[in-house]
């Protein structure tokens, strides 16, 4: 899951502190969910995967598919 936020986040060329300013948080708190340090908050999630345009179930790599919930 953290390698795949991170993946996301680059595939936008976003830095760290751009994507926690988009989650309306610090850099430091977003770099702990990319690192697995800090568990993703379920309200987290449902704004990465909205923002990302994926499921919930993407991003906690349930499945493959972006588009998929399970």
């Amino acid at each position: 899951m953290y390698q795949r936020i991170r993946n996301l986040r680059e595939d936008k060329d976003l830095s760290q502190t751009k994507m926690a300013k988009i989650l309306g948080m610090s850099q430091t708190g977003y770099s702990k969910y990319e690192t697995g340090e800090n568990d993703i908050p379920t309200g987290i999630l449902i704004k990465l995967a909205d923002y990302h345009d994926v499921s919930v179930d993407y991003i906690l790599n349930r499945t493959d598919n972006p588009r998929l919930n399970m």
